[in-house]
């Protein structure tokens, strides 16, 4: 997931939890697709963080 840039997991994310939100989805795919989510969401919050420190570093400059 690295090389896929912050728009394209965020969309990614979106889409899992529209799989998640349908009632015909069934336990074993819901389980993949939270996991795949949950993994999304680190990935995200991890390129949040960097960015913040970035924004942090230069404003102290």
């Amino acid at each position: 997931m690295k090389n896929k840039s912050f728009e394209m997991m965020l969309k990614e994310l979106e889409e899992v939890v529209a799989k998640l939100e349908k009632k015909d989805i069934n336990l074993e795919d819901a389980v993949e697709e939270y996991k795949n989510g949950i993994k999304l969401a680190k990935e995200c919050y991890e390129i949040l963080e960097s960015a913040e420190k970035v924004i942090v570093k230069e404003n102290k400059e």
